[in-house]
């Protein structure tokens, strides 16, 4: 299968356990994981690699799915997504997206955006959506980002997601003013790119323990994009 992305950074699908097991090798060393990250969603997804050479920088996987079958994503583990049954088109769930950590190029966050719009098109999605995670389980340290999140970047009522997960911090009831400068500097890239399109999260992180991480529900609706971030991206996916 030709690349979906080819210049600095080549993108193409995996094929095969290979292909998968690198994916899960790296998000081992991405995400600090003990054990090999696998779980019976890969079988189901759409795998993406970001590759510089021989090397595997970057990873990430999609799995599409329509509205009635929100239960069977992997954010539904933790979030009641019942809401979302009702939306109107198809929806992709994008997840396990890492970069090796020795890489800080930013045209690589830049060049698998460009792939995952080519590969949402083509399945004429109208959700994207994924957990986006901050590092470690105590939110104190994420007080200004959270803050900055309650203030304009809550999902609307009718796709909010409800409370699944047995741990879990309300980041919007008490919300203060956020400090921005410090808000940005804590929010995840992947979030940050999320919320610049357009991005929205539900009103509560979930404290997942196993993964050493806090994640919110994020979900970008196609629609919302601003026209101009749209055509540079599907100008790049070729």
């Amino acid at each position: 299968m030709p690349p979906l992305i080819r210049g600095r950074y080549t993108i193409r699908t995996g094929e095969g356990a290979s292909d998968l097991r690198r994916a899960q090798t790296l998000r081992t060393l991405a995400f600090g994981t003990k054990q090999l990250d696998s779980d019976a969603h890969d079988a189901l997804c759409t795998h993406l690699l970001v590759e510089d050479g021989q090397d595997l920088v970057a990873c990430l996987r999609l799995m599409t799915l329509e509205p009635q079958e929100i239960e069977a994503s992997y954010s539904a583990q933790f979030y009641d997504l019942s809401g979302l049954k009702g939306f109107p088109g198809p929806l992709v769930e994008m997840g396990r997206f890492c970069i090796a950590p020795d890489r800080h190029d930013p045209d690589i966050l830049r060049a698998a955006w460009a792939a995952v719009t080519g590969l949402v098109d083509g399945v004429s999605a109208q959700l994207l959506f994924g957990c986006s995670s901050f590092h470690g389980t105590d939110p104190a340290p994420y007080g200004h980002a959270f803050a900055a999140l309650a203030r304009s970047h809550i999902v609307p009522e009718a796709w909010r997601p409800g409370i699944r997960a047995p741990e879990v911090h309300d980041f919007v009831t008490g919300a203060g003013e956020p400090d921005m400068r410090q808000a940005t500097q804590t929010l995840p890239p992947l979030l940050r790119t999320y919320l610049a399109m357009g991005g929205w999260v539900s009103d509560h992180a979930v404290i997942d323990r196993a993964m050493n991480t806090l994640h919110v529900f994020t979900g970008l609706e196609i629609a919302r994009i601003p026209p101009a971030r749209a055509r540079l991206l599907r100008a790049v996916s070729g």
